[in-house]
């Protein structure tokens, strides 16, 4: 290439993945409605934030619940807790954008979330506190396959799945 650099494998998948990202979001008026909210966010768990009156899910990921606890070592340890604390760390003090194009069945948008130029939701599976949710999206198996080898976050130890741990702890 005639600036001196090559285009790598990683970088074309990247751009390619862009651009799908791009069209998946740039549905009008006749699918579902777009919904860019940008601002600071208040985190009520490890997969959800508020900013402003909007409740968001963050697309295509499901961490640890609240009430859940893992295993490291034969102890438990508040790993939902650890995941919400994570994500809050992750956005404080920032502006995060993020694009939705679908509601779940309590009305939250569902979003891919930025900040800082990251994926939120892929940073959460990449560092281990959130799981690629399979049932609605495959977009993060790879960040989740990088978490397990790397024994990062809930990989470090034993733990139910979130959507297992929700079926067998129904209030």
């Amino acid at each position: 290439m005639g600036s001196g650099r090559e285009l790598t494998k990683s970088t074309l998948l990247r751009l390619i993945g862009s651009a799908a990202l791009s069209a998946a979001f740039s549905v009008s008026a006749g699918g579902a409605s777009l919904a860019d909210i940008s601002g600071t966010p208040r985190v009520v768990d490890g997969d959800t934030i508020i900013i402003g009156e909007e409740r968001i899910r963050l697309y295509g990921i499901d961490a640890p619940e609240q009430r859940q606890s893992c295993l490291e070592d034969d102890l438990e340890w508040a790993c939902g807790e650890e995941a919400t604390a994570t994500l809050r760390n992750m956005v404080a003090g920032r502006v995060v954008d993020c694009r939705g194009s679908d509601r779940d069945r309590y009305g939250r948008l569902i979003a891919v979330c930025f900040t800082a130029g990251r994926n939120l939701n892929e940073d959460m599976v990449r560092e281990g506190w959130a799981l690629a949710y399979r049932k609605y999206s495959t977009d993060y198996l790879r960040a989740e396959g990088d978490a397990e080898r790397n024994f990062r976050g809930i990989w470090r130890g034993d733990f139910v799945r979130p959507w297992e741990w929700r079926r067998k702890n129904r209030r």
